[in-house]
């Protein structure tokens, strides 16, 4: 009998600790999660400017071959290559021996012609009284003014030939024609210059102040663009008042501001493009002739244009996707096309109305279809706990 007692008990305290240890491994109950925090911008239309970058070159305003005008031997080199250089500076000098020797010759030619004119004077004003007494015959008359004539006709031509004689003698001192920058020289010191052919190249110079980028836009860009203007989409500038900046090789931006001054009136057939240049004062010439840039047309106004943070935009694949939080507070996604890019935001040209609330930050955490707690973009945004 006591032992029986003594089981039930034993029991018993074994059925107390089961249900202890069952009441403590009991779940806790699930607690919602609350929505999470996202930076939201309503987005409203505004005007933008309108710009187009396209690749250019840069080149120099003029750019001038000098070349020698007569031949010899190249004596000296009077400059440095590669630096800047002023109209009329002498920069070569050829061998000008055979060209005095040309002149004085010329000259000894035309002290000949200057006796004979005065002897065909001084027989033509001897006979002239003469023939009035008729004491000459009208033969020797008319042959007196022939021979006059005739001197003084090859005493000009003596003069002429002095002249060309003195100009191949300056030749020999070649000069700048303009302002600028030498590039490499082309012939050296002791060659045989030649005024035909590529012998007679010496070097090039290029004026660098102001300076030029030349550059092609599309055929189909200026359909489009006077397109969109007809439909009121936008606002083009005056063609004669566009400006244009610039973005160099390392990503700087040129601190000068150019002018378009010239657009082609023809397309180029193998291209499909057309030609135009613009104009950047270089007074420090921080660009050079042959440098790629990047240049950026400030072409007019873009009318009612959604712009959105680049961060803003999502790609799915081969689509580009918007998050935005409907009036429930759920996250709808919305395929949206995008257009050009301005100051670190985007052009988004269909897929988004005004009032549109984009979710800006926090699309981690922002599942389509979830109810979110938006915070206004000028509000900081709560961490996550």
């Amino acid at each position: 009998m006591r032992n029986t007692t003594t089981k039930i008990r034993a029991v018993s305290v074994s059925l107390l600790i089961l249900a202890s240890l069952t009441a403590c491994q009991k779940a806790p109950e699930k607690k919602e999660r609350p929505p999470a925090p996202v930076t939201v911008l309503e987005v409203k239309p505004s005007n933008v400017p309108l710009t187009k970058e396209m690749v250019g070159e840069t080149a120099g305003y003029r750019d001038v071959d000098v070349r020698a005008r007569v031949s010899g031997i190249l004596l000296k080199r009077t400059y440095i290559e590669g630096q800047n250089v002023q109209a009329g500076q002498i920069l070569f000098e050829i061998d000008p021996e055979p060209y005095k020797a040309a002149l004085d010759q010329a000259k000894g030619v035309l002290s000949q012609e200057v006796a004979k004119l005065e002897k065909a004077r001084a027989d033509r004003d001897r006979i002239a009284p003469l023939y009035k007494e008729n004491a000459v015959s009208r033969k020797d008359f008319d042959d007196a003014n022939a021979a006059y004539n005739a001197a003084i006709a090859s005493n000009q031509a003596t003069q002429a030939s002095v002249r060309q004689a003195e100009l191949n003698l300056g030749y020999t001192k070649v000069t700048a024609p303009i302002s600028g920058a030498t590039s490499k020289l082309a012939q050296s010191e002791g060659s045989l210059i030649s005024v035909a052919g590529d012998s007679g190249k010496l070097t090039t110079i290029s004026q660098l102040d102001p300076l030029y980028v030349n550059f092609s836009y599309s055929e189909q860009d200026k359909q489009e663009l006077e397109a969109a203007q007809r439909e009121g989409v936008i606002d083009l500038n005056d063609s004669s008042k566009l400006s244009a900046t610039l973005k160099l090789a390392d990503g700087s931006h040129y601190s000068e501001i150019g002018k378009v001054n010239f657009s082609d009136n023809r397309v180029d057939p193998t291209t499909g493009t057309i030609r135009a240049r613009a104009i950047f004062n270089n007074a420090k010439s921080e660009l050079l002739p042959g440098q790629f840039v990047r240049v950026t047309l400030n072409l007019g106004t873009r009318k009612n244009s959604i712009l959105v943070p680049e961060r803003a935009v999502v790609q799915s694949q081969a689509d580009f996707i918007v998050l935005t939080v409907d009036k429930d507070n759920k996250v709808v996604p919305k395929p949206v096309t995008l257009g050009p890019r301005y100051q670190g935001q985007v052009i988004i040209t269909s897929g988004l109305n005004s009032g549109d609330k984009v979710i800006v930050e926090g699309q981690m955490k922002a599942q389509p279809g979830s109810v979110v707690k938006p915070i206004p973009a000028s509000a900081p945004a709560t961490a996550s706990k």
